[in-house]
């Protein structure tokens, strides 16, 4: 293990998000993280730049949560070395949240508190949130599954269906779920709301105006502001394509980084005037029946794509080290450099992307060498874990030929 530096990185999970900043420590620092998840994932189960995945099945479990991160705390507790603690998904940046108080004893982690967690994620509180604070979004009403009446607002058709409380739908496991509903008449809306409802669901759903486009209308900004709430990144990107399964619309696969001053202040802005602390990752989509840019959500955390402000030499581990190690003051930077973020090989890009400006971009970027997959880091190096990723590669030009969203 590496020892010249004051801080070692403890990042909860074990998917590509985990690996993707894992990478961005290595990259940095040289430092070999260590890794808390429930179950192994091929993401970083085989890779060779992180120190040791502990795996703990009770990680995701409320009442078991803090006890088994003090006990890795006490596990990696090294006298002049200071324990580094990342989320990597919802569930876990909630957890942090919710047992802040005592965690702070045995980590430095940087993130917001949890009444303005709560007015994040709940989806109906973030989007009054966002009227107060002038951000545009798609127009929405709301049904509690609790409800013995049914849904019978009117809606324009085709409309989307997804649960308020991504969290507690994940949990869930019933025949034909879905991360995101599109429906096209009110029969089947009734529909999808009887079956989540028999799946188990009580929270709300949310019943959104369908936004017209495809993935590249898809728009992702990446915020960091420091542990003072001090603004020190705002990217934007447009989304190339996005996962076309059903279980996982909404997860990019490709993206450009573009600028847009305009959007960028206002999100900024917008963190600013909550007191937002971390990272942030806005999903938005762009209507051009109003011409405007409508946030769906932000998440409270990093994205698995976020990694393209790391490739554009804004390192997302040295956002962290530098703030809650080094206490290093940076002023904002606007990220406005060309780049093309994918996880998908390019076979894919070039057949999938129906967007002609956006195909044009997508071959100058390639032609130029301003693109990158991380999965493919050069420096982790085990043989099987390279041949996986490549059968990837393959099965993804499948999964797009198979399915369409």
């Amino acid at each position: 293990m590496v020892t010249k530096h004051p801080f070692l990185p403890i990042i909860i999970g074990t998917d590509m998000n985990a690996y993707n900043m894992a990478i961005s420590f290595h990259e940095a620092y040289g430092i070999k993280p260590i890794l808390v998840g429930k179950e192994p994932l091929s993401f970083t189960s085989l890779s060779t730049i992180t120190e040791n995945i502990e795996l703990r099945s009770g990680i995701a479990d409320d009442s078991r949560f803090a006890d088994i991160l003090i006990d890795v705390a006490d596990k990696y507790r090294t006298p002049g070395k200071t324990l580094l603690l990342i989320g990597t998904n919802d569930l876990y940046v909630r957890l942090i949240i919710e047992n802040a108080k005592i965690l702070r004893e045995h980590y430095v982690f940087n993130y917001i508190n949890e009444d303005l967690m709560n007015q994040l994620q709940v989806k109906a509180n973030f989007y009054e949130l966002c009227k107060v604070h002038g951000i545009d979004t798609p127009t929405t009403v709301f049904y509690d599954c609790n409800s013995k009446e049914p849904f019978n607002d009117e809606m324009i058709y085709p409309a989307i269906i997804k649960p308020s409380n991504g969290i507690e739908y994940n949990k869930l496991h019933f025949e034909n779920q879905q991360k995101v509903y599109k429906v096209e008449s009110p029969k089947e809306l009734h529909e999808v709301i009887q079956q989540i409802k028999a799946g188990g669901y009580r929270g709300e759903l949310i019943i959104q105006d369908y936004i017209p486009g495809d993935d590249t209308f898809m728009w992702d900004s990446v915020i960091y502001s420091n542990s003072k709430g001090k603004t020190q990144l705002v990217s934007f990107a447009q989304v190339v394509l996005q996962e076309h399964t059903v279980s996982a619309i909404g997860n990019y696969t490709a993206l450009i980084t573009r600028f847009d001053k305009e959007i960028m202040v206002k999100l900024q802005n917008f963190l600013e005037a909550v007191g937002y602390q971390g990272f942030a990752n806005f999903d938005l989509k762009y209507d051009a029946r109003d011409k405007k840019f409508k946030v769906f959500e932000v998440n409270i955390r990093q994205g698995r794509s976020s990694y393209y402000v790391t490739a554009l030499g804004h390192n997302m581990a040295e956002y962290f080290v530098d703030d809650l190690i080094y206490q290093k003051d940076k002023p904002v930077t606007y990220l406005n450099e060309d780049f093309l973020f994918t996880v998908v090989p390019k076979i894919v890009l070039r057949n999938f992307v129906k967007n002609k400006a956006v195909l044009k971009d997508i071959k100058r970027l390639i032609k130029g060498g301003q693109y990158g997959n991380p999965l493919f880091y050069k420096k982790d190096k085990h043989l099987k874990r390279k041949l996986y990723l490549f059968a990837r590669q393959v099965n993804y030009y499948k999964k797009y030929k198979n399915n369409q969203w």
